[in-house]
């Protein structure tokens, strides 16, 4: 989001220069000088008129093309992100414990002819972050990946300054620390009204003159407690009322690194913050990046929002996205959250009466491409020669991703939030109308699109067995569902 900073010339100076057009020597206008009345209204039409103008000019501001073949080199002058004043609306607890609350059945695909488009919709504020019965599950499969792989997964970079290709300058770059500070706060307060049998808080014992409240005009929160897992993380105090995105001190940088691990261990959901550079673009600046799948955080951290699609070849990301993301972060607003929804096809390595924190590869998808820490290529491919695959209808999952992102008030940075569900394709198939809708939605995939998921992988066994099941199904059961379920 671009903040400009329209500059209005004081009502006095304003109110001097209408004068001296009535000291003209016309008689007719030195008799309206002498009309006090006069005057007011012809002031109020010239501030009414200056100001449609500039609105007008603030409005119809485009976003510039970022393809540096087809635009010559541009300077874009951002101007700086001021805190806003935020209060996040109220809405209703969860009357269920987390035991009891079922993953919701997102089936994000559609019949009939694959379109590639943005897909977001808006989201309701009471369903930020969505926790389910799976909960202790990825919690022992996220703290497990901290501890072991760190800032590989967890990570805040400090400011930067850096060149691209087709543009002058150098450009600068706001470190993710405040934005990842302002997150666990924002984390605090939500889980703790949303889940209150599950997340507990405790706040510091007053309101503090040098820092903002928590919601509601209570002191800042100091702790979270995990009820299931009895675990509890102290806070970082919040970004100061003096703070200035931009001006991040030494100790916001080494709180940001704290604040970004909590979150990651606070939520199902992986958690990029991404950042507004003094070119307008958008730069993954910090991240709790943990159950990816089929990319990794350290390949994809500092990259501007184009770049990271780009190196993850997003099927016609740059004929038909690009524009599209750019000017939709630039202007998302503070109070205008939304969510999206996306799909793949896993496969998944065969029971095993071996144990594992993470039997169905939901962190990384080993069975598909190799270890962890050899790849280097995409969802669609593997680095070095393939793993032996055993492909069958038991194998195979439906990985799909509930996104959201919201912008915060404070810092201005876009959080981008990613909860990834697995499903087994024989459990889902047998849900009224999805076997058929499935199959007809992977028929329809571009080659492109193809090659992006890894189709060749599974595609034969997929749609054979959606097929398969699809004749059996009671076409007086199926229900038409809205998108994505």
């Amino acid at each position: 989001m671009v903040t400009k900073v329209l500059e209005f010339a004081p009502l006095a100076e304003l109110g001097d220069w209408i004068n001296s057009l009535l000291v003209t020597g016309d008689p007719y206008l030195s008799g309206l000088r002498s009309n006090n009345a006069v005057i007011v209204i012809l002031l109020g039409s010239a501030l009414t008129t200056v100001s449609f103008l500039l609105f007008k000019r603030q409005r119809t501001i485009k976003p510039a093309d970022n393809t540096p073949e087809k635009s010559p080199p541009r300077t874009l002058n951002v101007k700086q992100w001021f805190p806003q004043s935020f209060e996040y609306p109220d809405f209703e607890a969860s009357p269920y414990a987390l035991s009891d609350i079922k993953p919701p059945m997102y089936r994000p695909f559609r019949w009939g002819e694959y379109h590639v488009t943005m897909g977001i919709r808006n989201m309701q504020w009471g369903e930020w972050i969505e926790l389910d019965d799976q909960f202790n599950a990825y919690y022992r499969i996220r703290k497990d990946r901290i501890e072991r792989k760190g800032e590989l997964v967890v990570k805040v970079l400090p400011p930067s300054v850096r060149e691209h290709d087709g543009e002058d300058g150098n450009i600068r770059i706001r470190g993710g620390a405040a934005g990842a500070i302002e997150l666990v706060h924002e984390l605090a307060e939500y889980l703790s009204r949303r889940y209150p049998t599950t997340f507990q808080i405790t706040r510091h014992a007053s309101t503090m003159p040098d820092y903002p409240t928590g919601w509601g005009g209570t002191p800042p929160v100091k702790s979270v407690f995990i009820v299931p897992q009895q675990e509890q993380f102290e806070l970082p105090l919040p970004l100061p009322l003096d703070f200035i995105p931009g001006d991040e001190k030494p100790d916001i940088e080494k709180q940001g690194a704290i604040a970004m691990r909590i979150a990651a261990l606070l939520v199902q959901d992986d958690l990029a913050v991404m950042v507004e550079g003094s070119n307008g673009g958008y730069y993954f600046q910090a991240g709790g990046i943990v159950v990816p799948g089929f990319w990794r955080m350290e390949d994809k951290i500092g990259m501007r929002l184009d770049e990271i699609h780009l190196s993850g070849n997003v099927p016609q990301y740059q004929e038909k996205l690009h524009t599209s993301f750019e000017r939709f972060f630039r202007r998302l607003p503070v109070d205008k959250p939304v969510a999206r929804n996306n799909y793949f096809v896993q496969v998944s390595p065969p029971s095993s009466a071996t144990p594992s924190v993470d039997p169905d590869e939901l962190a990384w998808g080993e069975t598909v491409l190799g270890p962890e820490d050899e790849y280097g290529g995409t969802k669609g491919s593997s680095g070095g020669d393939p793993p032996v695959l055993v492909v069958a209808p038991e194998t195979l999952r439906l990985r799909t991703e509930r996104q959201t992102l919201r912008r915060l008030p404070r810092s201005g940075a876009v959080v981008f939030t990613i909860r990834t569900y697995l499903v087994p394709v024989e459990e889902l198939a047998q849900e009224p109308g999805v076997a058929a809708r499935f199959a007809s939605a992977v028929r329809s995939w571009p080659e492109e699109v193809r090659e992006y998921k890894g189709e060749r992988r599974y595609g034969d066994v997929l749609v054979r067995y959606l097929d398969e099941v699809a004749s059996r199904d009671d076409a007086e059961r199926v229900e038409a569902k809205p998108y994505p379920f």
